[in-house]
């Protein structure tokens, strides 16, 4: 099952699995990219349009990868959603609703797409290695280099960082793991609206590579935490050593 974007990572997570023989569940708010998505992978994934912030949506979701060849194994969440605005400034004090918003779709959402796929993989048959199942989740290197602006897109990001070792452990008498991805700057849709130049300058505040990074080499980690038990508990940036200045 593959939650939260149904472009950019979550698109690509959703190819790469498929290639490896996965049957996919894509869940995501927007019908139009899902079910395109899915027509083009064809046998073996399906939409399920739905907020990860709904138990209700989420589970049906669950529900259906749980009934596909396989049964739910796999979930990867890229659930997410930006605001830029400072703590206190000349316009006043933080809107509150937002930073809100922010912690509950980017945490709130997360946490919720977590909790129903472990549930449901608590009854999978363990495999050779005593596993039932693995929880990918996304964070962001701004969990640790939030920038100016970014006070409540961080909190909601480093809740997930902080959120991924307890529930690991949680689960761990179960064989279901949990691995977070922390992506720096990447070339998703989110940035494509950014004029060439711009999206240039961005790539190039990483020391090596020298560029923005590809959604396919989110989706090449995400698959490598699937094939390596010995990943859990544990957040792993991937960013090209970028470290992010205050601004």
């Amino acid at each position: 099952m593959v939650a939260g974007e149904a472009s950019g990572l979550g698109a690509a997570t959703a190819r790469a699995l498929h290639a490896a023989g996965a049957s996919v569940v894509i869940c995501d708010l927007n019908p139009e990219k899902g079910e395109a998505l899915a027509g083009k992978l064809g046998d073996r994934a399906t939409f399920v349009e739905g907020n990860v912030m709904e138990p209700e949506a989420v589970q049906a979701a669950v529900d259906a990868a749980t009934a596909a060849e396989g049964g739910l194994r796999v979930s990867v969440c890229c659930a997410g959603i930006g605001w830029a605005q400072r703590t206190a400034g000349k316009q006043g004090p933080h809107d509150l609703e937002i930073f809100h918003n922010v912690i509950k779709v980017n945490l709130i959402g997360t946490f919720n797409v977590l909790r129903l796929a472990a549930a449901a993989m608590l009854d999978n048959e363990p495999d050779d290695g005593s596993e039932r199942g693995v929880c990918v989740n996304t964070a962001s290197i701004a969990a640790f280099d939030g920038q100016i602006g970014q006070v409540a897109y961080s909190a909601s990001k480093g809740g997930i960082v902080g959120l991924t070792l307890p529930a690991a452990r949680d689960l761990a008498s179960r064989g279901v793991r949990v691995v977070t991805i922390a992506p720096g700057l990447f070339d998703t849709p989110l940035l494509a609206a950014l004029p060439e130049e711009a999206r240039a300058e961005l790539g190039a505040q990483s020391p090596f590579p020298n560029r923005l990074g590809q959604p396919e080499e989110y989706a090449a980690l995400a698959c490598h935490i699937v094939q390596n038990p010995m990943l859990n508990g544990e957040t792993i940036r991937l960013d090209g050593a970028l470290r992010m200045p205050p601004r």
